[in-house]
């Protein structure tokens, strides 16, 4: 038996691949083509069309790198051909990779109305079923011809990845472009064998019904005539139909099938191609909608639908239109599918605020789930900002990329840092490529963790990545596997629909606590740093716009710039998209990020500047401005008064070489070397550095990791260190009270400036790196005397805890994580706090020294080196600023990170500025404060509890209040929130630990 099988399945295999896929295609013509190839960037469809063409045939050599070229596509359908179904055959030059990561095409009709999109799995352009004969075809293609970049075995370090470095060389070969004959009876044949083979390889060899299907097979092989398999296709056809009607078992699993086709909106390709890469990828699955009544395809990232009512006016007519019959489905309620472990508490709230206000203005869709497939991990803070925006379920993939553990669950509710939960979804299937293979859906069904209280899974199927979606193959492949004995049931479904169904089976799954961390691609919370301190700075310069620009137009009339700001907003949050933001994109995507940020800064200042000197009005005072949520040297949050004297800083020469600083409340010493041997709280009377382990010390490590180099880095990289210990320089700085220190290693140089902050707690360390090395990890060190089982990192709305101990594997994978502007621990009564202004990634180990006493070691991750995708990451001039903070409270680190990255800003003026709204309680932090969006000039306030806490707040508004109500992130009231205790301009409310509040106040 075992040999019969073996005989069988070999014979399935040739004879399909060299007979029967053949037979597909039996007739063909060549056509005749004719180029232009686009001399720059891409050019409107009109200009495509009419440019001259000249020859060029089947086997020559086309396409620049990132180059655009217009092949003409003409011939006559044979008169001989009437009554059969007809198709243009198109191949680019394509290999068998995944589409989307080569050249691509889009087709388009003579009066510029695109057909389809071309990719390696999808070649074809119905001319017509059937044909007349004597058809004249003419079609042109926009075909682009992307290099490929991806070589996974093992990853190239390529030039190719930027247009200004990838040279001119011709990166394909035309191949087969003919008008064919296509035999659809041949084609069902396929897939029906693809079906039931791929289904009898799943099943045990014991069971009966493989050995059904393993005869059934054999006897259709026998009814093909291999010299004439397009006459006995039929034949062949018909002895399968009994063990293809066969229903599954009622107790068979179920996979909801979502069409779809994840697009990177920048990846190994720029943004530019990806708004190309949507218009072909919308245009088929708009094509297959009108063709293939059950199918369903779902979308998410209201940025890229923007991009094709912009660009694609056609297609958008299109994508409307299936819509409006509930068949293209906008999912996931976010402007892009970011990453959500570095994005600011706003920033993560915007990205549901555009996406879900664009699904409703164009459509009138509330999206209940928030679609996040390939996100490198999630944050503790994400559930409570998706019950804001309105939303209550959450679906991902990548978790099931994790190296070490693997998750217990597919269906499960996820809790948040607040105690929200929220109904979230792994598909078993493993991928969010599902192509309708049989060992994917065999494997979903027997890989799901939820079996005996649950039986749905979700499976998004279609080509994604580069685009591509769904296929023709795998919507026949799914109506065979819609009730097949073996198999799990297979229906296409929306997202909501599936959401629907699992939750009412399974109304009280299990709950996860935290973070959903993912053991992988922990690099991205390092790599391109020029692009993490652009999304900060980003992050913090739209706030105070908004803010300034707010009280401006209340007090003054100033005309708050609504389109600017939404325009503004809408580029930080693509940019937050999970292979830009995280530093996993190639050179030419970083090249203009780099730039946006530069603009994007420009803009904001701009409008600060603007506001704030409206505020001060005319006049010499000098004035400072405190956009931080924290009084300030005297300053109010979010207003403005003549500047405080400073206190006064000491530096000393220190016996055995070095400097001492001090400033009453801390004492620092720096031995010669520049390292901070001592920072000592004078208060407390208490040692912040661990005995014999220098702070402030720059550790270097080696970093090849084993693969997917920007993403990664590998635990083995600790093996080896390099401690950076010698100065070239340690010397006073310029204002007499700094210490300005210099070292040099490999190609590198690194200068830092010490400083004591004047009457504060706080050692600011800025760091300038002159990066030249490659394959390297930089790393900025810490040893702390703190003996703390576990430490707070900043995440959106609040922070979360880590243990620093390494009791399970789950707490050893967490190797390098992700905080925002600090990290924080403390023994009780006294603490440390680590600030940055633009960094993410960290680690925090635990040693026990020979006294008994414990160092708590927190280490900054600075920069890196990987060569893939991008030769030259990170090469040129970083600046960093980090503070130590001794003797800190949470709350402590908490205004401490917001002082490191909002400062103060001096204008000269004639009057000093009240906040537009004032905070009673320093527990509770203000994120935003903006005038709503529907340009109504009601006044709206974000805010949240920030230490783990309950707190009674009152709010104190700079102007007469008419009403007050509690909204979501959308600004739309709360039918069932607490109301607000509201006396003339003040407004008070109680918080619980972490909670997130918005209040819309409207303007007597």
């Amino acid at each position: 038996m075992h040999d019969d099988r073996t005989l069988v399945e070999a014979r399935l295999r040739r004879v399909l691949d060299e007979r029967i896929r053949p037979a597909v295609y039996p007739e063909s013509v060549p056509l005749e083509v004719a180029v232009w190839h686009a001399p720059d960037e891409p050019v409107p469809v009109a200009e495509g069309l009419a440019a001259p063409v000249g020859p060029i045939a089947a086997g020559a050599r086309w396409g620049a790198p990132w180059g655009t070229s217009w092949f003409r596509v003409t011939g006559t359908v044979p008169e001989a051909w009437a009554g059969k179904t007809v198709e243009a055959l198109l191949d680019l030059g394509f290999d068998e990779n995944m589409p989307g990561f080569q050249c691509e095409g889009l087709v388009y009709r003579p009066d510029g109305t695109p057909v389809k999109g071309l990719n390696p799995r999808n070649q074809w352009v119905r001319i017509g079923a059937p044909v007349e004969g004597g058809e004249e075809v003419r079609l042109h293609i926009e075909a682009a011809s992307n290099p490929v970049i991806l070589d996974y075995h093992p990853f190239r370090p390529t030039q190719l990845g930027d247009k200004e470095t990838a040279g001119s060389e011709p990166q394909y070969r035309l191949e087969r472009m003919d008008l064919a004959v296509f035999d659809e009876t041949v084609w069902q044949l396929v897939i029906d064998l693809e079906v039931l083979g791929e289904l009898m390889a799943e099943l045990p060899v014991e069971s009966a019904r493989r050995w059904d299907l393993l005869r059934a097979v054999e006897r259709a092989l026998d009814a093909v005539d291999l010299q004439n398999v397009n006459g006995t296709a039929a034949a062949a056809r018909a002895r399968l139909e009994g063990v293809l009607a066969e229903p599954a078992v009622p107790s068979a699993h179920h996979i909801s099938a979502v069409g779809h086709a994840h697009i990177d909106s920048a990846w190994l390709w720029p943004l530019r191609e990806t708004v190309r890469k949507v218009a072909r990828t919308t245009s088929n699955m708009t094509a297959l909608i009108e063709d293939e009544p059950d199918f369903v395809f779902a979308m998410s990232q209201a940025q890229q639908w923007a991009w094709v009512k912009e660009h694609r006016p056609e297609v958008w007519a299109r994508v409307k239109k299936a819509v409006a019959e509930g068949r293209f489905v906008p999912a996931g309620g976010m402007w892009v599918e970011s990453d959500t472990n570095m994005p600011g508490s706003e920033a993560m709230a915007r990205q549901f605020v555009h996406g879900k206000r664009f699904f409703l203005d164009e459509f009138g869709i509330e999206n209940d789930e928030a679609w996040l497939p390939d996100t490198f991990g999630f944050a503790a803070g994400l559930p409570q900002i998706i019950k804001a925006a309105g939303s209550k379920w959450l679906l991902t993939q990548k978790i099931s990329w994790s190296q070490t553990n693997k998750f217990p669950h597919h269906t499960f509710r996820w809790e948040g840092i607040d105690g929200t939960r929220i109904f979230t979804h792994f598909p078993p299937v493993d991928t969010y490529n599902c192509s309708m293979k049989g060992s994917e859906i065999a494997h979903a069904a027997r890989n799901f963790k939820d079996k005996g209280v649950a039986r749905h899974s979700l499976a998004p199927t279609g080509w994604g990545d580069g685009g591509g979606g769904t296929t023709r193959e795998m919507i026949a492949k799914a109506a065979r596997l819609r009730d097949l004995e073996g198999s799990a049931t297979v229906a296409w479904e929306t997202p909501a629909k599936f959401f629907e169904q699992a939750e009412a089976e399974y109304p009280d799954p299990p709950v996860w606590v935290g973070e959903l961390y993912l053991e992988l691609h922990r690099a991205t919370l390092t790599s391109q740093a020029k692009t993490k301190q652009g999304n900060r700075r980003s992050e913090h310069l739209l706030r105070e716009a908004e803010l300034w620009a707010a009280t401006a137009a209340v007090r003054t009339g100033f005309p708050y710039p609504y389109e600017e700001l939404d325009r503004i907003w809408k580029t930080v949050l693509l940019h937050q998209f999970h292979d830009i933001l995280p530093g996993s994109s190639i050179a030419w995507v970083h090249r203009e990020a780099r730039k946006t940020y530069e603009k994007v800064a420009e803009e904001l200042n701009g409008v600060i500047d603007a506001a704030q000197r409206a505020l001060a009005g005319e006049g010499t005072t000098p004035l400072v401005f405190n956009s931080a949520p924290h009084t300030r040297d005297g300053v109010p949050a979010g207003g403005a008064r003549t500047p405080a004297v400073g206190g006064e800083c000491a530096l000393v020469p220190r016996a055995d070489g070095g400097y001492v600083m001090e400033n009453g409340r801390l004492r620092v010493e720096i031995d010669a070397h520049g390292l901070v041997v001592s920072a000592f709280d004078l208060a407390a009377d208490r040692e912040t550095v661990a005995p014999g382990r220098p702070a402030n010390l720059l550790q270097l490590h080696p970093d090849f990791p084993n693969m997917w180099d920007a993403w990664d880095v590998d635990e083995f990289y600790r093996n080896t260190v390099t401690d950076l210990v010698d100065a070239d320089e340690i010397a006073p700085g310029e204002d007499g009270v700094s210490v300005r220190i210099v070292r040099t290693f490999g190609a590198s140089r690194v200068t830092q400036v010490l400083s004591l902050a004047p009457g504060e707690w706080r050692l600011d360390i800025d760091t300038e790196v002159d990066w030249h090395e490659t394959e390297k990890f930089l790393k900025l060190a810490f040893p702390l005397d703190v003996h703390a089982e576990r430490y707070a990192s900043e995440t959106q709305f609040g922070h979360f805890f880590r243990p620093t101990h390494t009791n399970t594997s789950w707490e050893a994978a967490k190797f390098e994580a992700c905080n925002h502007r600090f990290v924080h621990m403390e023994e009780p009564g006294w603490g440390v706090a680590v600030v940055n202004d633009s960094t993410y990634g960290h680690d925090v180990t635990r040693t026990v020294r020979d006294d008994g006493g414990t160092t708590t070691t927190v280490r900054v991750s600075l920069l890196r080196a990987p060569r893939f995708p991008d030769p030259e990451t990170d090469q040129g001039v970083h600046r960093f600023r980090h503070a130590l903070v001794p003797g800190a409270g949470i709350g402590d680190a908490v205004r401490e990170g917001w002082r490191i990255n909002v400062p103060e800003r001096k204008v000269t003026g004639g009057r000093e500025v009240t906040p537009l709204l004032a905070v009673t309680q320093d527990a509770v932090v203000v994120t935003a404060v903006k005038l709503a969006d529907d340009g109504s000039g009601d006044v709206v306030v974000r805010f949240h509890e920030s230490r783990g806490g309950r707190t009674r707040a009152t709010l104190k508004a700079g102007f007469e209040v008419a009403a007050v109500s509690v909204t979501d992130l959308l600004e739309r009231p709360l039918a069932d929130a607490r109301e607000p205790a509201v006396d003339g301009d003040r407004i008070t409310l109680s918080l619980r630990p972490f909670e997130l509040v918005t209040l819309r106040l409207r303007r007597a």
